[in-house]
């Protein structure tokens, strides 16, 4: 099977007028599809519960972006004795067959590639260029990941060292039936990514979309069907994380969990799948992707302009709902002041309101939950260092969970909007004498996922690349927008299981090793 070198999507031009026009008629046309119900899909299977899940438009409460049915446990088990079904024939289809139904998805995906866009621009508030980054990685997981699952079946061609008289092979099997739970904040990209993986690997999957996000999980199912992917390879199941998504993680016939998401929820499941179950005749795997602390760092070497632009934009980038968020800069002393300056006014400058206006830069933070969480930090900011930008909610931006980007300056390292994830547009400045200090206070949190260093001084670069505790490194760029194969992504410490998502190791996460040796 020959195949092009891989080559990540382009974004689109949003300066051309032609793709503006195009964008445009793709929201308007989701906007006609809001209001409908999606049900969950087990075993090829509709099914409606009854119990009903519905999505919001958060720059827009009243309007209801669709429904969702709910599952229960017991439609759990049904879901994970459908998916063990459908694994006894889906590991033996060759890898090279797997990786065309991931071609047609990755095709079929391209085409509607603003429609996509437009369902996150309405159900979570990205802004165009956001979702369309978004779809993008999407496209990009899945026809990346066809690939690997391709190459790694030809990892069978390579034998150990030969022994007289044997014929030895190692070579790669799926592990089983996985449990998929991904976030609300790249509703399409990572719940691809995560899903698609597992199944490119030969694995079977029970999908629990985000509360948050189901119509995305759900338009995203309906484009699987319309590849033919087998029943039961993929199972959409939307549902409470207390009331089903417990239950799946803790099935004995559950034999991975891919989890992206809080550092309370992964520790909750990570201690879950710990414990095993009776029935149980394996140790559960958990990849997980937990958040961060994200720190870029500027000394007085750097380019202030570009650095000040990148903080702002990894700051505030979708309203700072990124794991890989810079939500703290560590300024050394003597351009502390300057940089400080440029970041409050390009703050200042963004314009802030609901995201079908391609001219707005920052959108609504997600949800009500999140907008009452993320005003409690700002509150808390206020009293732990000087606001020097934002600060308040903006309900004159429109009938949504609006935030003003908000930059607090003169905060203390060990402060809790510097030390506590806060996935919103809040931005936490701290002072560093010098640039040991600035790497002392990068590394003084629990996390570890990105960060980032503006510097000029080769040897304060050499001193990041090794002491800059975390799993994806930027140098002289902002800290967010990771590319597939480019950025292979994840962290350390309680960041997660550092999975380098989007990387060539990726794959071996769903897969295991099996040895056999003949004798002749």
């Amino acid at each position: 099977m020959q195949l092009p070198t891989f080559c990540n999507e382009t974004y689109l031009d949003f300066t051309d007028e032609n793709t503006v026009h195009n964008f445009q008629r793709s929201l308007d046309y989701v906007k006609s599809q809001l209001g409908k119900t999606y049900p969950c899909v087990v075993g090829g299977e509709k099914i409606e519960t009854g119990d009903l899940l519905t999505s919001i438009n958060p720059s827009e409460k009243s309007e209801v972006i669709g429904k969702v049915h709910k599952a229960d446990q017991a439609l759990a088990s049904r879901a994970i004795e459908e998916a063990n079904k459908a694994f006894e024939s889906w590991k033996r289809v060759p890898a090279e067959d797997r990786a065309r139904y991931l071609f047609s998805a990755t095709a079929e995906m391209r085409r509607r590639k603003n429609e996509f866009s437009s369902w996150m621009v309405y159900e979570v508030g990205k802004s165009w260029a956001e979702a369309d980054a978004d779809t993008a990685e999407a496209i990009d997981f899945m026809d990346f990941y066809a690939r690997e699952a391709i190459r790694y079946s030809k990892t069978q061609e390579l034998t150990p060292s030969p022994l007289p008289s044997e014929f030895n092979q190692m070579f790669y099997i799926p592990l089983g039936v996985g449990v998929v739970i991904p976030p609300w904040n790249f509703p399409l990209a990572i719940m691809v990514g995560m899903t698609m993986a597992a199944v490119a690997a030969g694995n079977t999957v029970v999908l629990k979309p985000s509360s948050d996000t189901p119509i995305i999980g759900a338009k995203f199912m309906e484009l699987l069907e319309s590849v033919s992917l087998p029943p039961g390879v993929v199972n959409f199941l939307p549902g409470s994380g207390g009331r089903i998504g417990d239950y799946l993680v803790s099935h004995p016939k559950t034999r991975f969990i891919s989890f992206t998401g809080s550092r309370e929820i992964g520790l909750h499941i990570n201690e879950l799948a710990s414990k095993t179950a009776p029935g149980q005749i394996w140790i559960k795997r958990v990849v997980a992707e937990m958040g961060g602390k994200d720190t870029i760092v500027v000394d007085s070497s750097a380019d202030l302009e570009d650095a000040a632009s990148g903080i702002v934009a990894a700051a505030f980038g979708f309203s700072g709902q990124k794991c890989s968020a810079c939500s703290r800069a560590v300024l050394v002393e003597d351009i502390y002041e300057q940089v400080l300056e440029k970041v409050t006014q390009k703050t200042k400058a963004l314009r802030v309101g609901p995201t079908v206006d391609v001219n707005n830069f920052m959108g609504p933070v997600a949800s009500k939950s999140a907008f009452d969480s993320i005003m409690e930090y700002v509150e808390i900011g206020k009293g732990e260092g000087t606001v020097v930008a934002g600060g308040e909610a903006m309900p004159e931006a429109g009938d949504g969970y609006f935030i003003q980007p908000t930059v607090v300056a003169g905060v203390d390292p060990k402060a809790r909007i510097a030390q506590e994830e806060i996935f919103g547009p809040v931005l936490a400045v701290i002072k560093a004498d010098n640039f040991d200090h600035a790497l002392d206070i990068a590394n003084n949190t629990e996390y570890g996922l990105t960060g980032a260093v503006y510097s000029k001084n080769r040897e304060h670069l050499e001193r990041a690349r090794i002491d800059f505790h975390v799993g994806n490194l930027y140098i002289n760029r902002k800290c967010t927008g990771a590319l597939v194969d480019v950025h292979p992504f994840g962290g350390f410490n309680m960041s997660g299981t550092d999975s380098k998502a989007g990387g060539r190791d990726y794959l071996m996460l769903f897969l295991q090793a099996k040895t056999v040796a003949e004798k002749f």
